[in-house]
């Protein structure tokens, strides 16, 4: 197969614009599919090129990244009228970097598969500060021999790819990732709220906590300043995923409460599915 050049991205917001750049700087040609104008407006000025449907940015592309919030955006982007599947060419490779449950990727990799395309799951960590400086981490699965295909174009903006296994095995570790990531926030945020409430200085106190045996990214990073958006969606997926396993997370239901608590406590929004 002929080496990817062209990529397409659906989905240029605070996460796929910065990717975007990063695949540019890197050789790659670029087009990009956002329904929000000022997103496609930043995109197209940093040198994407714009497309009107996702089926036209199919036409153009060799692989395509999706990086969109919810389900339901995804279907519209692949399935919908002028979506991926109406436009793309047989062995286009479809990369979902949204984060989705894993019984979804496996359903979609089978779904896209009658038209010629390989999906492949490489949900992305490390937020938008990583996606910014190129320095993602990526959950991959699916086809092996596509994820290596794609590993140049991968590579333009993340510092890992580890390959987990069949489609759905990069967003399984993404999920848990995501439980590990907002444990920690919630158990950082108890524990500094207790140093302070005992006299102690709250930045002392971090800066203490972050050369402790108790640091974590969350606290260095200082996770709890910033909106945790998809905090919720992340846990609901997990503990789904858990039912559905007969895998009882009591750990994981009472962060789920926590981190709802957090954000309601300090006014932080939750995106809408619409």
């Amino acid at each position: 197969m002929h080496r990817i050049e062209d990529i397409g991205i659906i989905g240029l917001g605070r996460m796929g614009s910065p990717m975007a750049r990063h695949l540019l700087a890197n050789g790659f040609n670029v087009s990009g599919y956002d329904p929000d104008p000022m997103a496609g407006m930043a995109a197209g000025a940093a040198g994407v090129k714009l497309t009107d449907s996702c089926a036209q940015l199919a036409e153009r592309s060799d692989a395509i990244i999706l990086i969109v919030g919810f389900d339901n955006q995804i279907e519209q982007a692949v399935f919908g009228e002028n979506g991926v599947t109406a436009g793309a060419r047989p062995g286009t490779v479809l990369l979902v970097a949204s984060t989705v449950a894993p019984g979804y990727m496996k359903a979609l990799a089978d779904r896209v598969a009658p038209v010629g395309m390989t999906a492949i799951d490489i949900p992305v960590a490390g937020g938008e500060m990583a996606a910014e400086s190129g320095k993602l981490r990526i959950f991959a699965g699916g086809d092996r021999d596509a994820v290596e295909r794609c590993r140049p174009l991968l590579n333009t903006f993340s510092t890992r790819v580890d390959y987990l296994g069949a489609a759905g095995a990069g967003q399984t570790a993404k999920a848990i990732n995501n439980m590990l990531l907002w444990t920690c926030l919630v158990a950082n945020v108890e524990g500094l709220d207790l140093g302070e409430a005992l006299g102690v200085d709250r930045e002392a106190l971090r800066e203490a906590l972050c050369h402790g045996s108790g640091a974590n990214w969350a606290l260095e990073t200082r996770a709890d300043e910033r909106p945790a958006l998809w905090a919720e969606k992340d846990m609901d997926l997990l503990l789904d995923e858990a039912q559905s396993a007969g895998c009882a997370m009591p750990v994981s239901q009472t962060v789920r409460e926590a981190i709802a608590a957090f954000k309601k406590a300090r006014g932080l929004p939750t995106p809408s599915m619409e």
